[in-house]
């Protein structure tokens, strides 16, 4: 009778340790890692579609959200692709020479908004194997791109394409780095994070960036001088993918749900919060006193010109890793974009 009391506390300690550990048994938690802020668009969206995973698997999926990146910006996709996370994102162009058919989705005047531009990359991606082939190892659940790139300096206003010359600039790497050289530019190549540092200590006298950028990096203080160009002078492309053991070892219902939050829906997703935040960015540059120029047609057509030649090479470069007829491929990707803007 004396043990009466000790085996209900045993009793209940048991059911308790089936009922914690039982749930935890069952629950998957993919590990997810950004390298950008916690506050950068791109990771709030990461959580966000984590976070919709979670409620569409009725909680067997969670994401734990790494309190620092497993990687740099460019070595990111092999970190996924090698298990050191589960669940990232990263742009093809910080690994140059990996990624060619990606670059389609860089080049100048594509659109004016992030989501169409998002939207029609990923339907380019669906539709040629040629672009699929170039992420090999990692399941991809996005490709999609930021809004359209804006020439940021702290020196003087950009008016025409001679203004260009003399100035420093970081720029991101993939088809940026192509048009900027094609226009005479000094470019470097660096990750988007490291801005501030660059241009604060007048080691870079600009950087090509879309309007969140400003915000979202602290230089609303060093920025001076921007010129906007109608469908951006550049874009950059993104991938969000995800472990490809981690995908392959899910039941087949968490497959179907991974599956119905990525393509078209994920990069929706990216490009409308991408959207929201360039929109946030231009009202800040203003309450910041940045002098905008937009460009004239006399100076897009200067970019036309000397940026010609850029996409014939990525053309020939893109037709050698088997995207047949890039060109056509390519008008195909804006007139998508122009469908989507409608």
């Amino acid at each position: 009778m004396q043990l009466a009391p000790f085996s209900r506390t045993v009793g209940l300690a048991l059911a308790t340790l089936v009922i914690t550990v039982g749930p935890a048994r069952a629950q998957t938690v993919l590990a997810a890692s950004s390298w950008l802020s916690p506050t950068h668009i791109l990771s709030e969206t990461q959580k966000e579609w984590c976070g919709e995973l979670e409620k569409k698997t009725s909680g067997k999926v969670k994401c734990n959200i790494l309190p620092r990146a497993v990687s740099a910006p460019p070595g990111t996709f092999d970190a996924v692709r090698n298990g050191l996370a589960d669940l990232s994102f990263t742009v093809q162009g910080y690994t140059p020479g990996r990624f060619v058919t990606t670059q389609m989705a860089e080049v100048s005047f594509l659109g004016n908004s992030s989501e169409p531009t998002s939207v029609a990359f990923q339907r380019m991606y669906a539709k040629y194997p040629a672009i699929a082939a170039e992420h090999q190892g990692v399941k991809v659940l996005a490709v999609f791109t930021h809004g359209p790139g804006i020439v940021f300096n702290t020196k003087r206003p950009i008016a025409k394409a001679d203004d260009l010359a003399g100035l420093k600039f970081r720029v991101g790497g993939g088809m940026v780095n192509e048009i900027s050289k094609s226009l005479g530019m000094n470019v470097t190549l660096k990750p988007a994070p490291e801005s501030y540092e660059l241009l604060s200590t007048g080691v870079m006298d600009g950087t090509l960036f879309p309007a969140e950028s400003v915000e979202s990096f602290k230089l609303d203080k060093t920025v001076k001088y921007a010129t906007s160009f109608p469908g951006g002078l550049y874009n950059t492309a993104f991938v969000f993918m995800m472990n490809q053991a981690t995908y392959d070892k899910q039941p087949a219902d968490v497959k179907k749900a991974i599956d119905e939050l990525s393509g078209e829906y994920a990069a929706r997703m990216f490009g409308r919060g991408w959207d929201k935040v360039d929109r946030r960015g231009m009202a800040f540059m203003q309450a910041a006193g940045v002098q905008f120029t937009q460009a004239d047609p006399a100076f897009v057509k200067a970019v036309r010109d000397q940026t010609s030649a850029v996409e014939d090479k990525w053309a020939a470069a893109a037709e050698a890793k088997g995207l047949k007829d890039a060109k056509k491929v390519l008008a195909e990707y804006r007139a998508e974009i122009k469908k989507l803007e409608k």
